[in-house]
């Protein structure tokens, strides 16, 4: 029997990657990739030569099955994803599910993700708090605004850089122009940058200033 490891990747500084992840990509009989070029760029820096092979959310379904009778067979077996930890907002979860139900063991090294540091920088509570990942694009994301309105622990959202500024409109509108956030993009990056204060004045300032790079959003609970 194989084990599938879940391997998490910067977020943005190359060298937030840990040593135990090095050995492992560099040990293991495949990787699977969210998108494989850019895992190679990873990969080749760090001189990992590894096969990879994608597994994204457009073939995550049809390859599920599939890996996790290849490490019945025996293999071992990485994923990784863009950034970050694999299966956190992210198709890998698909592939974890898929190995757990076959008795395939599997085992998430510690490592990056972006929400921790986000959280952490927010100078918001964080004793307790609830990850919503992204909203509903369409179907579901009233219903969800207005749930969340009544949540009184610390809120993280995920959020792209061109639905940053409407997510931003959209928590003032249902929690409260003056409801306390932050926003921190590029984690760990030469730009990174965390801007706090009402979501009023965070929908201000990046209707402002052009939104670059991913985004992770912290709002205060009720």
């Amino acid at each position: 029997m194989g084990k599938l490891y879940v391997v998490p990747t910067p977020v943005g500084n190359l060298e937030d990657i840990t040593l135990r992840a090095l050995k492992l990509l560099k040990e293991c009989d495949l990787i699977l990739a969210e998108d494989t070029r850019t895992s190679g760029f990873l990969l080749k820096h760090f001189g990992i030569e590894t096969r990879m092979q994608s597994h994204h959310k457009f073939n995550g379904h049809q390859t599920a099955a599939h890996m996790a009778e290849r490490l019945k067979g025996g293999e071992t077996i990485a994923l990784i994803s863009d950034a970050g930890t694999p299966a956190i907002s992210d198709p890998g979860f698909l592939l974890v599910r898929e190995c757990i139900q076959a008795g395939v063991e599997v085992e998430c090294l510690p490592g990056a993700t972006a929400f921790v540091p986000a959280l952490v920088e927010s100078g918001l509570p964080n004793d307790r708090f609830c990850f919503e990942g992204f909203l509903p694009p369409k179907k579901g994301r009233q219903t969800r605004l207005n749930q969340l309105a009544e949540e009184s622990r610390t809120m993280v959202f995920y959020e792209s850089p061109y639905r940053v500024v409407k997510t931003l409109t959209q928590l003032a509108e249902y929690l409260g122009n003056e409801r306390a956030a932050s926003v921190s993009r590029e984690i760990s990056k030469m730009f990174a940058e965390t801007v706090r204060g009402t979501l009023d004045e965070l929908t201000a300032h990046f209707t402002e200033k052009e939104p670059r790079g991913e985004f992770v959003i912290v709002v205060a609970g009720k």
